[in-house]
């Protein structure tokens, strides 16, 4: 279970040299993207191809981490290095638990 996420403004806009503007367009393309990115990522784990479902899962810990997620972003990279060693089984969860943290980012991003 991970912690609950919660939307640190400062380090964002720090990193964006403090332009709001991008800021908000980041939080729009990210909302108009999330069901798509958790739609591909379940997509991914049912096609039984590594390669791709290891692509989808560092995508998202990049998302993430844009949102200084670190939590989501150690989540998703973990089920990408999974992947990467062939450790194939029993992932439903881990991809089941990432979609939820897309969501729940989702969810605050919104309130933002």
């Amino acid at each position: 279970m991970l912690d609950v996420f919660v939307l640190d403004r400062a380090p964002i806009l720090e990193r964006l040299g403090g332009d709001e503007e991008i800021f908000t367009m980041m939080i729009d393309m990210f909302l108009q993207d999330v069901d798509n990115n958790c739609a591909t990522l379940i997509a991914a784990l049912a096609s039984g191809d590594p390669l791709l479902l290891q692509r989808e899962a560092h995508t998202l810990k990049g998302l993430l981490a844009t949102f200084s997620d670190d939590a989501g972003a150690e989540r998703a990279f973990a089920l990408e290095q999974k992947v990467k060693r062939g450790e194939l089984a029993g992932l439903d969860a881990e991809v089941e638990l990432l979609v939820a943290r897309l969501r729940e980012v989702a969810g605050v991003l919104a309130q933002a």
